[in-house]
Parts: structure tokens; C-alpha cells; sequence
């Protein structure tokens, strides 16, 4: 895999394939970027160039002790975006990718993104009054420790069997084993901490480019409706439900690659 290096001296490896408009896949936590290969399949055959990126602390890029911050990974993707070149992409990410996309966004503007594609991410993980979209049983008085050791278990969504069948899709398909990495490590916990108590929702709303907001209609992490209120609120927003779990790019690739190819086409990119 081709590597740069950050402007805090952290090498950081990345995927890149295919030629034409450029479209940015970045993956959720613990994933790295080959958890793409179906979307990238279905990408580079339809004319494009894809770059996946490995964030730092995940898949085959260096993982440090500093950075542990969506702010940080939101200016990691900004200097990669430089490193490679490119002045405009559509910007996809999974999970806490999607969230590395709106930090991006926040502190860097929109002048590169031609579109944004969110799957199966809220905006605001912490559930309150006036916003019950959340990651399950995460509240204000809950936060403090909700990730310490790990992502817990929500009693929602597909069983554990069920929710192993799309890694055995990418081993078949990678004919390896993709390098998850553990949560268990100081820097995982405190960036899931960090990324627990963000709220994106003020950045999408004034995002002046199409969003797709994808959905898997049985997440173990949060209800589907976050996307359709989402979307709602901006002024470009789509939406896309999948009759899936959380890892929708992994379970349904068909569905989501059909929802990605016809948001692309649909904006003219």
C-alpha cells in the first residue's frame, strides 16, 4: 500500500484504484480500509478512481499515542486529501469514517467535496430529549465510561452469528482476514470516548453539497430513523434504507453499491 505522512510525522497507508472522478472511502473504527473492497469493486468498474483511507491506529497505518481525536482524524484526511492531490471528491465513510468526514468538514469547509455519503452513522451519539437517534442507552448521565472497555453490546440488531457473516463475505472475497484492530488499547478507548461526544449535526445542516444518508433498518448501534431526520434537516439531503445491521457496506454490498452509484449519478458526478 502507498503511504505519506501527516503534519504530525505519522505515516498513514491508503488504497488506490481505478481512474476518473475521485470518490474517498474511509472506514469505522477498529476497520481497515479493504472493508471497502465490495464498494470498491463496484466503484472502479463504474469509471472511478478510489482512495481508501487507513486512519491512524487502524489497518496497515501507524498507530501512535497522540491523535486520538475526531479532531485529529478529521485533519488527517485533510492532509491526505493534499498529499494525493486531489481538488475534488465525493467523501464516503462508515460508521466513525463518516464522522472523520464531518470533522473534516468542520475545520476545512467544503470547497473539495462534491458530495458526502454517510453509512450508518448518527450525528449525535448521545441520546436526550430532543434527540433520540443515539447510540442505545448512551445519555449525558450514561457517557462517562460507556466505551471503556469496548463497544458494548445493545441487545438491537442481528445476533453475534448473524453479525459475523458479513467478515466471512470479506474473507472469502479478500481470501485473508482483514486486520481489524482491538479496542482494548488507550488510544482506541479514548478516541471512541472522544467520538461518543460529538454532535455533527450543526455541520451537516450548513454542508452546502448533497448528502446521502444510508441506514441499516436494524443496527445493533442506534435506530434508522437518524438518518431520515437528517436528511430532512438539510437542504441536499437523501436517504437510503438497508435491511441490514450496522456493517451495511459489508452485508448488503448490492443494496448499498446501487444507493451509492445512483446518489453519484444523480448529482452528476
Amino acid at each position: 500500500m502507498p503511504t505519506f505522512v501527516t503534519d504530525d510525522d505519522v505515516t498513514l497507508s491508503y488504497l488506490d484504484e481505478g481512474s476518473g472522478p475521485v470518490v474517498v472511502l474511509v472506514a469505522g473504527f477498529g476497520a481497515p480500509a479493504t472493508t471497502w473492497v465490495f464498494q470498491q469493486d463496484a466503484l472502479v468498474r463504474a469509471g472511478y478512481r478510489v482512495l481508501a483511507l487507513d486512519r491512524r491506529g487502524h489497518g496497515d497505518s501507524e498507530a501512535p499515542d497522540h491523535g486520538a481525536t475526531m479532531a485529529r482524524h478529521g485533519r488527517d484526511l485533510d492532509n491526505f486529501l493534499t498529499a494525493v492531490g486531489v481538488e475534488t471528491a465525493v467523501l464516503m465513510g462508515g460508521s466513525m469514517g463518516a464522522s472523520t468526514v464531518w470533522s473534516y468538514i468542520r475545520t476545512t469547509g467544503t470547497s473539495r467535496v462534491r458530495g458526502v455519503v454517510s453509512v450508518d452513522q448518527t450525528p449525535k451519539m448521545i441520546n436526550d430529549a430532543s434527540w433520540p437517534h443515539g447510540f442505545y442507552g448512551l445519555t449525558d448521565d450514561t457517557v462517562d465510561g460507556f466505551f471503556a472497555k469496548g463497544i458494548p453490546a445493545t441487545g438491537h440488531g442481528p445476533s453475534t452469528f448473524a453479525s459475523l457473516l458479513p467478515v466471512a463475505k470479506l474473507i472469502l472475497r479478500l481470501r485473508s482476514m482483514p486486520r481489524m484492530v482491538s479496542s482494548e488499547t488507550p488510544p482506541m478507548r479514548a478516541l471512541l470516548d472522544d467520538h461518543a461526544r460529538q454532535d455533527w449535526r450543526a455541520d451537516i445542516r450548513a454542508a452546502d453539497v448533497p448528502i446521502l444518508m444510508i441506514a441499516g433498518r436494524n443496527s445493533q448501534f442506534w435506530p434508522s430513523d437518524h438518518a431520515v431526520v437528517t436528511a430532512r434537516d438539510t437542504a441536499q439531503g437523501q436517504v437510503a434504507l438497508i435491511d441490514s445491521g450496522h456493517a451495511a457496506n459489508m452485508d448488503r454490498p448490492r443494496e448499498v453499491n446501487e444507493a451509492v452509484l445512483t446518489f453519484l449519478r444523480g448529482i452528476g458526478y
